[in-house]
């Protein structure tokens, strides 16, 4: 993506790692440049998606599913029921190209914070989005935000196998 000049942050790389149990903080934000993790925080992932571990994604409408793959963020947006947001464009062609279309946005979100893995034993679920605790939205956004990469990971075999990027 870098090489192809689609990033205008490329001093950023986010990975969230869905192959960890929701109790673990999988989502990490490294500066590339400094060779730093800037952030290391819990991500929730869709209801459809799974329950402590995410299993099931998606990339149509409605289904309340996680996407796979490369994103390239976007710029930041205030919803009435989210606040804070992060618009993601999707960009690979049938695992997450839809993420605008479905509203797939990372937010804050209080299922998505220590306190509700200790009264529930496992994360809360979004409606797709990767959501992360309120207290984080606000930095992690602005470190990421307006043409970094963001990817998301799972070990599935047709994503990995057909992802035009990975191969």
């Amino acid at each position: 993506l870098k090489s192809e000049g689609k990033l205008q942050n490329d001093s950023v790389l986010t990975i969230i790692d869905f192959s960890q149990s929701s109790n673990n903080k999988r989502m990490y934000v490294i500066d590339l440049y400094h060779k730093v993790l800037l952030f290391n925080t819990y991500v929730a992932h869709g209801r459809n998606t799974g329950e402590e571990f995410a299993e099931h994604f998606s990339n149509i409408a409605g289904t309340f599913q996680s996407s796979l793959g490369f994103y390239i963020t976007q710029s930041l947006a205030t919803g009435a029921h989210v606040g804070l947001s992060l618009i993601l464009q999707g960009i690979e062609k049938g695992f997450n190209d839809l993420a605008k279309q479905r509203e797939i946005i990372i937010h804050g979100a209080d299922y998505a914070t220590e306190q509700f893995i200790h009264d529930n034993g496992r994360l809360g679920r979004s409606f797709g989005c990767p959501s992360v605790p309120p207290e984080l939205i606000q930095p992690v956004a602005e470190a990421i935000k307006d043409g970094s990469c963001l990817f998301i990971y799972y070990p599935d075999n047709t994503y990995i196998s057909q992802s035009a990027l990975l191969n």
